[in-house]
C-alpha cells in the first residue's frame, strides 16, 4: 500500500540517491550484482541524509548512537548531523502558538521575539516575556509537521519490510531498527514527553553527595502552558559552555574554574548513569551552558536513556575491566549484556579483546580514551554477531560527548583521577546499597539460614552415601547411537559363531555317521547353518557396512 501512497516521495529518494553517486544504486539500476547490499561511505551517506530532509536527519542521529551496528567511520561522520534549516515565518508559529494556549496571546505574554534563537527539523525556539514579567523559551512546533513525519515513517517502514527479506535484512535486523526510529520520532512530536523528562531529570539532580546541586540547574517547566506542540520553560540566561569566558586577574583561578566545572560534570553524568539510570544523552556542547551566575545548565531533554539495576553493574564492572585491559572479563561482561541467543565462540570474542586492548598496554591511564575503548567493545560484539540492547549505543555515544567537551574544555583534565573515587564508591554502593543497614540485615539472615540448613543437607548427603542410596541421574548425547551399533555388532558376532558351529558340527556327524539318521540329522544342520549364514551375508551388504 505505502508504495502507491508514496510515489513522488519515492521519486525524490531515488533523485537524491543517484545525485549523489551510490555505487550500489547504479549497480542495481545496471543490472549488476545486488545480493549483498552495501551502504554507501560515510560522506556520500551523511550527504544524502541532509538532502532528504528532516526525518532523515534524525534518522541519521539515530544511527549515530548505535556503534553495535554501524562502524567508527560512520558513527564519526553522523554524529556531526545537525538538523539547523531555515525559520518558518512568524505568521506560522504565530498561529500554532495562539491555537495551543487557552488564553489569548496578548493576555499570557507581554513580549515575544519575533527572531527565533534556533530552527530544528520539528520546532524553533523563541524568547518571551509573561505577563508577569518572567522570562521564558518557548519551543514551537512546526505547522504540519506531524502530518509529514507519518508520510515519511510510513515509506520507511516500507522500505525496512523489503529489506528485511534479505540476508542484510535479517542480519542487521532493519525492521527492529525502523520500529526503534518510528517510536522515537513519534515520541518527539509530544512535547510534554520532553517535558515530563526535564522535570524528572531536575529532581533527580537535586540531590547527590558527589558535588553540589545548586551548581547544576535544568530549566523549570511552565506546565499550564506547556502542550503536545507547545514547551514552556524558564530562561535560563548563559553561554554555550566551550565559549565561556573564565579568564581573571590570577590565570590559576581560570585553570582552576575549570577543573571545578570539568569534575562537576564528570560526577553529574556518572550519577545519572550509574546511580539514577535515568541520563541526559546529548550532551554536545550546545546542550550545556555556562550561566551568568557561573552555575551549569543542561539544556534539551528530547534524548533520554535509561539504563536498569543490572546493566548498570554490568557497566560498572566493564569499566574496571577496561582500567585492568581484562580482555576476559570484557568478553564476559559482554555476553551478560547480551539479549540474543545466538551462539557465540568465547575463545573467538576474547581474542579480538584482547588484540584491542593491547594497544594500550603501554598507554597511561591518563591518556586512554575511555569511550573509545567502549565503541571499540560494541563493534567487536557486532562482528561477532552478537546482539546488544539499543540503550548500549545512547550511553556510549553520552560518554564520548561527555569526554569530548571535558578535553575541549579542559585540556589538562585527567579522567582517571576523575573516575577513580567514583568507582570505589560505585563498588561500595553496590556491595552495600544505598542503605548499607538494610543489607547488611538481609545478608545477616541469609548466613543464618544458610548456617541452619547447611548441617542438615549435609546429614542427609552423607546418609544417602553410607546406605548406598545414592543415585546419580547423567544424560549423555549421541551415545544411543553407539549402543545400537555395538548391540548389531554382538548379534552379528553371535550368528558368525553359532553358524560356524552348526558347520563344525554337521562335518562331525556326517564323518562318524553309520545310520542313515545320523545322516539325516548332519544334512538338517547344513541346511540350518547354509540358511543363516546367507542371512548374515544379506543383512551385512544390506547395512552397507561391508567395508
Amino acid at each position: 500500500m505505502f508504495l502507491t501512497q508514496t510515489v513522488p516521495r519515492q521519486r525524490e529518494i531515488i533523485e537524491v540517491v543517484l545525485r549523489n553517486g551510490w555505487d550500489y544504486m547504479r549497480r542495481l539500476l545496471t543490472g549488476g550484482k545486488t545480493d549483498e547490499p552495501q551502504l554507501p561511505t560515510p560522506a556520500v551517506l551523511k550527504n544524502i541524509l541532509v538532502d532528504l530532509g528532516p526525518v532523515y536527519i534524525k534518522l541519521g542521529q539515530l544511527l549515530s548512537t548505535r556503534p553495535d551496528l554501524l562502524s567508527a567511520a560512520y558513527i564519526e561522520e553522523l554524529s556531526t548531523l545537525q538538523d539547523e534549516v531555515p525559520p518558518v515565518l512568524w505568521s506560522e508559529v504565530e498561529f500554532v502558538i495562539r491555537k495551543e494556549l487557552k488564553c489569548p496571546l496578548e493576555e499570557t505574554f507581554r513580549i515575544v521575539n519575533h527572531f527565533p534563537l534556533g530552527a530544528g527539523s520539528i520546532a524553533q525556539t523563541h524568547r518571551a516575556t509573561l505577563a508577569d514579567g518572567r522570562e521564558v523559551a518557548i519551543k514551537v512546533q512546526r505547522r504540519g509537521i506531524d502530518i509529514t513525519i507519518a508520510q515519511d515513517i510510513s515509506l520507511i517502514q516500507g522500505i525496512a519490510d523489503l529489506v528485511a527479506r534479505t540476508d542484510f535484512g535479517q542480519t542487521y535486523d532493519i525492521k527492529a531498527i525502523a520500529e526503534e526510529f518510528t517510536k522515537a520520532l513519534e515520541a518527539e512530536l509530544d512535547f510534554t514527553r520532553e517535558a515530563r523528562h526535564t522535570d524528572q531529570l531536575r529532581r533527580n539532580l537535586s540531590q547527590s553527595h558527589w558535588y553540589d546541586p545548586t551548581r547544576i540547574v535544568v530549566a523549570e517547566i511552565y506546565w499550564h502552558l506547556t502542550t503536545e506542540k507547545l514547551l514552556v520553560m524558564e530562561w535560563l540566561d548563559g553561554v554555550p559552555l566551550l565559549t565561556a569566558e573564565l579568564s581573571s586577574n590570577n590565570g590559576q583561578n581560570a585553570i582552576a574554574k575549570r577543573k571545578e566545572i570539568t569534575t562537576l560534570l564528570f560526577r553529574v553524568f556518572f550519577q545519572q548513569l550509574y546511580i539514577d539510570g535515568f541520563f541526559h544523552a546529548d550532551p554536545h556542547p550546545g546542550n550545556l551552558f555556562y550561566l551568568i551566575d557561573e552555575r551549569v545548565a543542561l539544556l534539551d531533554c528530547g534524548m533520554i536513556g535509561r539504563l536498569d539495576p543490572r546493566t548498570q553493574q554490568i557497566l560498572t564492572e566493564m569499566l574496571l575491566a577496561i582500567v585492568d585491559l581484562d580482555a576476559q572479563r570484557c568478553a564476559q561482561l559482554t555476553l551478560q549484556l547480551s539479549d540474543s541467543a545466538q551462539p557465540v565462540i568465547l575463545s573467538r570474542l576474547e581474542n579480538d579483546y584482547g588484540r584491542m586492548l593491547r594497544k594500550y598496554y603501554n598507554v597511561s591511564l591518563t591518556e586512554i580514551n575511555f569511550s573509545q575503548i567502549i565503541y571499540e567493545i560494541l563493534q567487536i560484539a557486532r562482528n561477532n554477531k552478537i546482539g546488544l540492547p539499543s540503550n548500549m549505543g545512547l550511553y556510549a555515544k553520552t560518554l564520548a560527548n561527555l569526554e569530548g567537551v571535558a578535553r575541549t574544555f579542559n585540556p589538562e583534565v585527567n579522567l582517571f583521577d576523575e573516575i577513580k573515587p567514583l568507582m570505589t564508591d560505585l563498588f561500595s554502593r553496590q556491595l552495600l546499597g544505598s542503605n548499607p543497614v538494610p543489607s547488611l540485615l538481609r545478608t545477616a539472615l541469609d548466613i543464618k539460614n544458610l548456617s541452619l540448613q547447611s548441617p542438615r543437607q549435609i546429614e542427609l548427603l552423607l546418609d544417602r552415601v553410607t546406605s548406598e542410596r545414592l543415585q546419580w541421574n547423567l544424560s549423555l548425547r549421541g551415545l544411543d547411537g553407539l549402543r545400537l551399533t555395538m548391540d548389531d555388532a554382538a548379534n552379528r558376532l553371535a550368528f558368525s559363531i553359532l553358524v560356524g558351529s552348526l558347520i563344525m558340527g554337521a562335518a562331525i556327524i556326517s564323518n562318524r555317521a553309520t545310520t542313515s539318521q545320523l545322516s539325516y540329522v548332519s544334512s538338517v544342520l547344513f541346511a540350518a547353518a547354509s540358511f543363516l549364514g546367507l542371512w548374515l551375508i544379506i543383512s551385512i551388504l544390506c547395512s552397507g557396512r561391508l567395508r
